[in-house]
C-alpha cells in the first residue's frame, strides 16, 4: 500500500474509530436499569454490584477523573482508612490493605480509587466523565431518568439544550451537595422520605455516628430515586465522617442490593 495513502487512512480512522464507537456506547445507554449521578466511591461500588447482578447501569460524573474525594485521601496525604465491617468489600475489589489496630485498615487512596473504577467497568458498568446531570425525567410522580449536558456547557453558561436518558432507578451519589434530591424536591413540590420532607443538610463531623448513619440513610428517598454516600448524610441530616471510607463502600453496596431486590 502507498505509504502516503496509508498515513491518511490512519489519520481519518483514528477520529472515525473514536466517534463511531463513542456514539454506539452512548446510544446503548439511552435506556438504563440504573443511572448513577456522581462518580464518588459509593456510586462506583454501587455500579460494580449492579453490573455484576446483570443490570444495565451507567454512571455520570462531571469531572474529568471520576472517583470523588477518594483520590486525595486526607489533606492530600494519599492514604485512607476503612473499618472491619467494610473489609469484605475491599477484598471483592482486590485492594491491598494494612491493619492499623482497633479494627481499622489503611489503604493507598490512588490504588483504591483505581481499583473501584477498573472493577466496575470490567463488570459491565459504563462510566461517562465530563457529564453534568442538570435535571431528572419526572413522569407520573416517579423519577424516570436523567437530563444530561456537557459539564463545560453549564460552566460557561451556554444556552444549549440537554439530552434525556431514561432509567428505571436513579441514584443520587453527588456527595455533600445532594444535588439531585434538592432538584427533585424544589422543582416538583414533592416530599422526600426525610423528617422534614426536604434535604436537611449534613451535620459536623462525628466518625462513629457518621459511619453508621450514612448506611442507615441509604434508601429509596422518593419513588425511583435512591441516595447513597455523602448525599445520604446530607439528605437525612447526619454527621460527616472524614477520611474513613468504610461507610461509603457499605452504602454503595446497600443501595445496589436494594435496587437489585426491586428490579430482579
Amino acid at each position: 500500500m502507498n505509504l502516503i495513502l496509508y498515513t491518511e487512512m490512519i489519520e481519518k480512522n483514528v477520529s472515525k474509530g473514536i466517534i463511531s464507537t463513542y456514539f454506539e456506547k452512548l446510544e446503548r445507554n439511552l435506556d438504563l436499569d440504573v443511572a448513577i449521578v456522581g462518580g464518588g466511591p459509593s456510586g462506583i461500588v454501587a455500579a460494580y454490584y449492579l453490573a455484576k447482578a446483570g443490570l444495565k447501569v451507567a454512571q455520570f460524573d462531571r469531572k474529568l477523573s471520576p472517583g470523588g474525594g477518594m483520590w486525595g485521601g486526607a489533606m492530600m496525604f494519599n492514604q485512607i482508612v476503612v473499618q472491619e465491617e467494610a473489609l469484605d468489600i475491599v477484598k471483592d475489589f482486590g485492594i491491598n490493605y494494612t491493619p492499623y489496630g482497633d479494627g481499622l485498615y489503611v489503604m493507598d487512596s490512588v490504588e483504591s480509587t483505581s481499583a473501584l473504577l477498573y472493577r466496575a467497568v470490567h463488570e459491565g458498568a459504563t462510566i461517562f466523565n465530563c457529564y453534568s446531570v442538570e435535571d431528572v425525567v419526572f413522569k407520573n410522580n416517579v423519577v424516570s431518568g436523567v437530563v444530561v449536558n456537557w459539564t463545560p456547557v453549564l460552566r460557561e453558561g451556554l444556552h444549549v439544550d440537554p439530552l434525556n436518558i431514561m432509567a428505571k432507578c436513579v441514584i443520587d451519589g453527588t456527595g455533600h451537595d445532594s444535588e439531585i434530591c434538592r432538584t427533585v424536591a424544589r422543582k416538583n413540590g414533592i416530599r422526600l422520605a426525610t423528617d422534614t420532607g426536604d434535604v436537611i443538610g449534613e451535620r459536623s463531623l462525628d466518625v462513629v455516628a457518621g459511619e453508621q448513619e450514612v448506611v442507615n440513610g441509604t434508601k429509596e428517598i422518593y419513588p425511583g430515586l435512591y441516595v447513597c454516600g455523602m448525599a445520604a448524610s446530607a439528605v437525612s441530616g447526619t454527621p460527616r465522617m472524614g477520611p474513613i471510607f468504610g461507610g461509603m463502600l457499605m452504602s454503595g453496596k446497600k443501595v445496589a442490593e436494594l435496587i437489585i431486590s426491586k428490579l430482579k
